[in-house]
């Protein structure tokens, strides 16, 4: 084998290792919920080339709002989907959006964006809480009838 052509595939090996590692295997922080007025949880997620943050941890039996702020405009993230509670949400760009969702049972609901390429997930478990900020526009949820068991 040539030596140029051991090096492209060295190169691309290296390549396919470093978008497995860093979509796949890289450690993403969790934020946990703070509690606002009346034992509401609320988180606020920035949409920017995915979700920031995209796993969120959140007390079971509370009610929560995720303010959902989109600050680009590639078309796969204007939208949010909630499968589990067949929510979906357009996300302005520029806007906050809020989606409220009534107490949850513990275990772990996925959300992405209508194309699946950017996703996140709501950890439900008797973990702490942390800092929120203020809400935007409001929009109604409903408690999901269909999770995943921890």
């Amino acid at each position: 084998m040539a030596t140029d052509v051991l090096l492209v595939n060295l190169g691309a090996l290296a390549a396919i290792a470093w978008i497995v590692w860093y979509f796949w295997l890289s450690g993403k922080p969790q934020v946990a919920a703070a509690l606002a007025e009346g034992s509401v949880q609320e988180v606020f997620v920035k949409v920017r080339g995915g979700y920031d943050p995209d796993l969120i941890l959140l007390a079971p039996g509370r009610p929560s709002r995720l303010h959902f702020n989109r600050q680009e405009t590639a078309a796969c993230s204007e939208m949010v989907v909630f499968p589990d509670f067949e929510i979906s949400r357009r996300l302005p760009t520029g806007e906050t959006i809020t989606i409220e969702l009534d107490p949850l049972e513990p275990g772990r609901y996925d959300f992405a964006c209508q194309m699946g390429m950017l996703r996140g997930k709501l950890i439900v478990t008797n973990g702490g809480e942390a800092g929120g900020r203020e809400p935007g526009g409001t929009e109604q949820g409903r408690e999901g009838a269909h999770h995943h068991p921890e």
